[in-house]
């Protein structure tokens, strides 16, 4: 962490609710690291993206475009070979790959020698947008994380099958962030009620040893380098799409290098801080996460 970084710690200590520091435009700024002049595209982050199924091909693309506004510098996203043609032509810049997958078009456990090798070469992952519920998947999201030595975002579906399986993330050996809606809280074992909640969230934390975002109104991130509570956003942000790009906001700062806590908290902000821009100008009804994906440069000058 540089002194700008340490500064705008510093000066968030003083903003507190219920025990978390209260995020702003300037907590982000102090964590976003300077571009040097003679930087290349590996400077910048290699990012695994594994995600989609059949009937969901919209999550991959969503997390990956976020991503690279965001400032990633090499998005790999591996998709079920069954939905492989549909994903590619979303994507220009992310590149994209096929996975073995089931006759449902879910991941299999046969995807994951290629996995494992392009794990082993990236910065940061992120798994489950779109992935669906089955036994390989299930097996797929827990040999990421038994082998990966990188942070791992797991989000929707990823959490979904860890149902019933939360010890997995007590062995991980790398650091995990969780990015929980309510109900996925709760399949997890939380409470997500309004007098429970930031309780809740701390508990899960400590119980798994991950940074935990419960999505919602006001976005609780409990870590192990602190607690934050997010101000931004609204309600036109609550429509299909939205949390795939979190995550790969989430997924782009962890790239470059932003620890997992401080990540999650600053994803939050600039999460609600585009959507609420969004709807400032085109308001809460008719706003999409494509329109929060493309305005998303307007807070990374």
């Amino acid at each position: 962490m540089n002194d700008k970084q340490r500064n705008a710690m510093a000066r968030m200590q003083q903003m507190r609710e219920d025990g978390c520091v209260l995020t702003s435009e300037e907590f982000v700024d102090g964590l976003l690291p300077v571009r040097p002049r003679d930087a290349h595209k590996g400077d910048f982050g290699r990012v695994l993206i594994l995600a989609g199924s059949v009937g969901c091909t919209g999550a991959p693309a969503l997390a990956a475009n976020a991503a690279l506004r965001a400032g990633a510098g090499l998005i790999f996203t591996g998709v079920p070979k069954a939905v492989y043609p549909i994903v590619a032509a979303k994507l220009d810049e992310p590149m994209v790959f096929p996975l073995p997958c089931d006759r449902a078009g879910r991941l299999s456990r046969r995807a994951l020698p290629q996995i494992m090798d392009r794990l082993a070469a990236c910065d940061a992952c992120l798994i489950g947008p779109g992935l669906g519920r089955s036994k390989g998947v299930l097996r797929v999201v827990t040999a990421v994380l038994e082998n990966a030595k990188v942070p791992v975002i797991v989000d929707a579906d990823g959490i979904n099958v860890l149902e019933g399986h939360i010890d997995v993330l007590g062995q991980a050996k790398c650091p995990v962030i969780l990015t929980p809606h309510d109900g996925e809280f709760r399949r997890l074992g939380g409470d997500p009620s309004k007098s429970e909640r930031y309780r809740s969230v701390r508990a899960l934390a400590e119980k798994t040893g991950a940074t935990v975002l419960l999505k919602g109104h006001r976005t609780i991130v409990v870590g192990r380098d602190g607690a934050y509570l997010n101000t931004t956003g609204n309600p036109g942000m609550a429509t299909g799409g939205s949390g795939d790009v979190l995550a790969g906001i989430l997924l782009a700062l962890l790239g470059q290098g932003i620890a997992p806590t401080q990540a999650a908290a600053a994803a939050a902000w600039l999460h609600g801080a585009v959507g609420d821009l969004c709807a400032g100008s085109m308001g809460e009804y008719g706003m999409t996460p494509t329109d929060m994906i493309a305005n998303l440069p307007e807070f990374l000058k």
